[in-house]
């Protein structure tokens, strides 16, 4: 078997089943940096082997494939695993997201799609079937991404949606560095867009968390951000 690329701990196990390289390079890199675990694939030829060798939190089933088709391999998983299944494709047909549904699919995502939607998906079908948890522990911050709600020692932080999400994404990734890019790419869903957005978005995060206790938003010269204790800093202060 091909070897999945491995997320943070903690995460879950991710089959992605989709044709279009770029789309699933797309969505694999995006469900890594969320802390997942993923196995990628151009189509069904190894799903039975896939179900049972890699054993997926969550199957994402592109519904134009090579070979047998999204609602195909739609029964075989519902017949060999437990996983919960996000349809993925072009065809946004109200018969076709009702077809899907009805024969076990827990979501359906139309293309094209920004990939924090895609993420967010994921995570809330793994949350209803208890695949991960349902708040992330950063020291004294606490983090509800299904209640899209943020604590620090007990009190309430305010943040707009676009924080809410940088947050969300960083602690997906607790301890590592991240990029400006990969922030852009999983929040904004496009590398082009003018980094002085992620600048913008951390500086008032990092302000509001402060505000409640030590650094816990990290800096690192030249590289990117990094969410951890506030004991393990080692970046520059700005």
């Amino acid at each position: 078997m091909d070897e999945p690329r491995a997320g943070g701990p903690g995460g879950a196990r991710v089959l992605v089943v989709e044709d279009s390289t770029p789309i699933r390079v797309a969505i694999e890199t995006a469900m890594v940096d969320a802390g997942h675990s993923v196995l990628a694939r151009p189509d069904g030829a190894r799903l039975e082997h896939d179900l049972r060798e890699f054993r997926p939190d969550a199957v994402l089933l592109d519904v134009m494939l090579p070979g047998s088709d999204g609602f195909a391999l739609l029964e075989i998983v519902r017949r060999r695993s437990d996983a919960g299944i996000l349809m993925v494709t072009a065809r946004d047909a109200v018969a076709d997201r009702l077809h899907g549904l009805t024969e076990g699919a827990d979501d359906y995502v139309s293309k094209p799609f920004e990939m924090a939607e895609l993420v967010a998906r994921v995570t809330a079908v793994l949350r209803r079937r208890g695949r991960v948890a349902s708040t992330i522990l950063v020291d004294d911050l606490v983090i509800d991404p299904e209640a899209a709600s943020v604590r620090r020692g007990g009190t309430p932080i305010s943040l707009t949606a676009t924080e809410f999400r940088v947050l969300v994404f960083l602690a997906g990734r607790r301890g590592r560095v991240v990029t400006k890019t990969q922030i852009l790419t999983a929040v904004w869903g496009y590398e082009h867009y003018d980094p002085n957005l992620v600048e913008v978005n951390i500086s008032t995060l990092r302000r509001k968390l402060e505000a409640h206790g030590p650094r816990l938003l990290h800096t690192e010269r030249g590289l990117g951000y990094r969410l951890d204790s506030a004991d393990t800093a080692g970046g520059e202060p700005g």
